[in-house]
């Protein structure tokens, strides 16, 4: 799944060499840490934030797929 996170953040920002998705495990979720550019920021969250909720939906659909829970934080 971190590569999903990778591969949709890397088509929609300038600089796809600046991102980088981390991941942290909790007790009861893995949350996917997603660092890019800041001229890119606007970018990734979307106009009201959509391009980021949407990003968290098909990520969570793939997760669920598998049992999982996840969330995709964008630093």
């Amino acid at each position: 799944m971190k590569e999903i996170v990778e591969v949709i953040a890397r088509s929609l920002v300038d600089h796809p060499e600046d991102v980088v998705v981390n991941e942290r495990t909790d007790d009861r979720m893995t949350v996917f840490e997603l660092h890019v550019a800041s001229d890119d920021m606007g970018k990734v969250i979307g106009r009201q934030g959509r391009i980021a909720r949407a990003l968290r939906i098909v990520v969570k659909a793939a997760a669920t797929r598998e049992n999982k829970k996840v969330t995709v934080e964008i630093v």
